[in-house]
């Protein structure tokens, strides 16, 4: 509420809007096992058959694929296998990549120079193609959701953990000679005291927005991977990528219901966390924060002229 608050006119709309969107998705995934008519991988119900490659009607709103699966219930349940993909990703980018950009722009030397090196060794990769990457060396074959899971959040943070590093160090070099850090180091408070109380909550304001962006990000890069055939298993959950994937030759026969509706939930999601993360930015970042001034009634400086 107070990220609304200090918001005004189209700034606010996109901030409300995009938060809609996002808590939408949420409740879809969150609700997926209600909302769902069938099974992500059923085919049947009780001893009817689907079919394959049925278009939209009142028993399959969004048609059903190649496989004969129901489009809406893999789109519900897709919404589900990214929210914990990405919330997994987010989480341990952030809890990897913060300590170690406070305890690198902290202590400096050496320990400094060798992180940087190989952050900047991870940045020199293209994202997707290092998800990949980590993705083959990580699953290993590995067919379970859960392990499909961690697979596809861990290759993303491998590509994110660079980010929150970068911030936090920099900003971390910059607050440790700061007369506040430089009197607590006077009075003999230890280097994780002066980490974690002084420099600490001055160093992650940037962080809410950048785990914000990251998370339209994921959701490209978990896609990316589904799509090129390196996400999870398909018998194992749902996932938006995948099913592009599937319908890329649907496409050609004039099959539009398989590829349409994850494309439109991938575009939606993105485009509703993009909007809660630039709003924010706008808000966190005293550069671009623009201050709300009260209006004047102008008519008094009408009746003091006359």
């Amino acid at each position: 509420m107070d990220a609304v608050r200090a918001t005004s006119g189209f700034q606010r709309g996109m901030l409300v809007a995009g938060t809609v969107i996002v808590m939408f998705f949420v409740a879809v995934a969150l609700l997926a096992s209600w909302i769902a008519p069938y099974g992500f991988n059923d085919d049947r119900k009780g001893t009817k058959v689907f079919g394959r490659l049925i278009g939209p009607s009142s028993d399959h709103w969004f048609g059903t694929t190649a496989g004969g699966e129901d489009v809406y219930s893999r789109v519900v349940f897709g919404a589900q296998t990214a929210l914990e993909v990405i919330l997994l990703a987010v989480a341990i980018s952030i809890v990897v990549g913060v300590p170690l950009g406070l305890i690198s722009g902290y202590i400096g030397g050496w320990l400094d120079r060798v992180l940087v090196l190989i952050t900047d060794a991870l940045f020199a990769f293209p994202s997707l193609l290092l998800a990949i990457i980590v993705n083959i060396a990580i699953a290993g074959g590995t067919n379970s959701k859960l392990g499909g899971i961690m697979a596809a959040a861990i290759s993303i943070t491998v590509v994110y953990v660079p980010q929150y590093f970068r911030v936090v160090r920099n900003a971390t070099v910059a607050a440790r000679e700061e007369p506040y850090v430089e009197a607590a180091r006077a009075i003999g408070a230890p280097a994780r005291v002066v980490m974690t109380r002084y420099i600490f909550g001055n160093v992650v304001q940037t962080v809410p927005v950048i785990a914000t962006l990251n998370a339209g990000d994921s959701i490209l890069t978990l896609a990316g991977l589904g799509f090129l055939g390196y996400g999870i298993e398909p018998s194992s959950g749902a996932e938006w990528g995948h099913d592009l994937s599937r319908a890329v030759g649907d496409t050609s026969a004039g099959i539009w219901w398989t590829g349409l509706y994850p494309g439109i939930a991938i575009v939606l999601i993105v485009v509703g966390v993009t909007l809660v993360g630039e709003s924010l930015n706008d808000v966190l970042n005293p550069l671009l924060r623009t201050p709300k001034v009260d209006q004047v009634d102008l008519s008094e400086f009408a009746s003091a002229e006359s």
